[in-house]
């Protein structure tokens, strides 16, 4: 009874208004508009590369997997349109500026060459390595260390190691896994800061039987080795916010070989046109 009269009121409304009972439906139940249902599947999109990159990627990280993936559909996204749909979804990249830098050391340092003067250009591979070294506590091994050498043209970390003790050791274990199986020829240069593992003659040492020159930062001035200080806060920013404090140097160890695998492998970058580090080593490879 009650569906009939409702019938009848829907009839004689349309009657009065002059359309038909067709009409009126869409009217009271319209779809989606176009923009809607692209929003809707820009969504989709949009969370499966937050995802997959493991909450990562801000917008235009996201701008840019996105686009590749409407290219072949001759379609673009922009990256205010991206902003305004992840802030609809509640979502942003875990990236947060948690970490200080280490106080300065209050020891006299001699200056050394700084042969690089923060020109990071380079037209090759293994024309230019940063080095540096980080650390973070952890419950069971106190103050662990990590050491990586990164290639400037690649952006790519190509050695690293680890170590309960922040020595000459440690360095030179990085420089031999970053020279193991790769021919340096020409002219290299490798750049660090003013820490007594780099100035020690055994790693001085080390370094002229490579036939690698030495550049070194001006002290106090974290800007001569950017890159590698980048690297650095990418790792702990991206990576290790999400652990707090690692178990041990074990997990330490794990977390940061995963990271520098996801770097090396999956993270683009604008410096490598758009590319992962291990894409632009095969590009400039194949050039």
């Amino acid at each position: 009874m009650h569906q009939e009269s409702h019938h009848h009121q829907v009839t004689k409304m349309c009657r009065i208004l002059g359309v038909s009972r067709a009409q009126y439906y869409r009217y009271r139940s319209p779809k989606p508009s176009k923009r809607r249902a692209e929003d809707a599947d820009l969504k989709q999109r949009i969370l499966r590369i937050f995802a997959e990159f493991k909450q990562r990627y801000g917008v235009m990280k996201i701008h840019h997997e996105l686009n590749l993936e409407l290219q072949p559909l001759q379609l673009r996204c922009s990256p205010r349109r991206i902003s305004r749909l992840m802030k609809e979804l509640d979502i942003h990249s875990v990236t947060v500026n948690k970490w200080k830098a280490a106080s300065a050391s209050k020891t006299k340092v001699e200056q050394r060459p700084n042969l690089l003067k923060q020109d990071f250009s380079t037209t090759g591979l293994n024309q230019k390595w940063t080095a540096d070294m980080t650390y973070i506590q952890t419950k069971r091994n106190g103050w662990c260390y990590l050491s990586t050498i990164m290639d400037l043209h690649s952006r790519r970390v190509i050695g690293y190691s680890f170590s309960k003790k922040m020595d000459t050791d440690l360095v030179l274990k990085t420089l031999e896994s970053a020279v193991k199986n790769r021919t340096i020829t020409g002219d290299l240069i490798i750049h660090t800061d003013l820490g007594s593992q780099y100035t020690s003659d055994d790693y001085n040492q080390r370094l002229t039987e490579l036939h690698i020159r030495h550049s070194y930062s001006r002290k106090g001035c974290p800007y001569d080795n950017a890159p590698s200080e980048s690297f650095f806060h990418l790792l702990k920013t991206e990576c290790l916010n999400g652990f707090p404090q690692c178990k041990d140097i074990g997990e330490f160890k794990e977390i940061t070989k995963n990271y520098v695998d996801w770097f090396n492998n999956r993270r683009i970058s604008q410096k490598t046109k758009g590319m992962t580090p291990c894409e632009y080593r095969e590009h400039a490879l194949a050039v």
